[in-house]
């Protein structure tokens, strides 16, 4: 018997090959293997699934754009010390400005 993941699997891969693309895996067990996708799983869950019960697919895509310009463009970001993108191209953009001032 065929389940409807085992099916949907088999079409990617075809899918796959005939677009000449090679599919990586990750060791099953092992989401580490994966840890950009698992944070922002995680993070989409507690700040978007867990709050809100949706009516509509649409009113999901709405709040979803939404919090995605929060979350990529206003929210401070570890990697970026802890500036948000903004800021963090401003600084950047003002120590470029500064190092051409100083040749």
């Amino acid at each position: 018997m065929v389940n409807s993941s085992e099916i949907i699997s088999n079409t990617l891969a075809d899918w796959a090959e005939e677009h000449a693309i090679d599919l990586g895996f990750s060791q099953p067990g092992r989401p580490m293997q994966n840890s950009y996708v698992e944070r922002f799983n995680r993070t989409y869950r507690a700040e978007i699934l867990n709050k809100y019960l949706f009516k509509t697919l649409s009113e999901v895509r709405a709040i979803t754009e939404e919090w995605m310009d929060r979350y990529n463009e206003e929210r401070p970001h570890d990697a970026l010390d802890d500036l948000t993108p903004f800021e963090y191209a401003m600084a950047l953009q003002l120590l470029e400005n500064s190092n051409l001032d100083c040749h």
